[in-house]
């Protein structure tokens, strides 16, 4: 049920950033009468038939003007710092060596002996 609800809010979100024009052009096609009465650049001008369409444009460059700031907001946070160190040199200048102290080993005997898988293992036979 938690990874629905928040699969929903993700999608939500994805989808808010991605309609902003369509919200916009909602708002306008809402209050229409009003923009056109009282926010119109050209409400003096009948002629000219801009119906509000100035201030729609001037919304619809602010809001690519907002989402461009994000994008360059985001790009500045993703800014990836490198270091890079000087490579290693390894030098070997004394050789080493090992002294070992061999001691004899003695010969190994197997005490151990096994007749029980005589008495079990019988092998195949062979018909020719």
């Amino acid at each position: 049920m938690r990874y629905r609800i928040v699969a929903i809010l993700l999608l939500i979100t994805v989808i808010s950033s991605s309609f902003s024009r369509l919200c916009i052009y909602a708002g306008f096609e809402f209050n229409k009468s009003y923009i056109v009465k009282e926010l119109c650049e050209n409400r003096s001008r009948p002629a000219m038939h801009c119906d509000g369409k100035c201030y729609l444009m001037k919304k619809i460059e602010a809001a690519e003007e907002k989402e461009k700031k994000r994008e360059l907001k985001d790009n500045l946070n993703r800014l990836e710092i490198s270091f890079f160190l000087d490579p290693f040199e390894a030098s070997f200048n004394k050789m080493v060596t090992l002294e070992l102290n061999i001691l004899p080993i003695p010969n190994y005997a197997c005490l151990y002996t096994n007749q029980h898988t005589h008495a079990i293992f019988i092998p195949p036979k062979q018909v020719a």
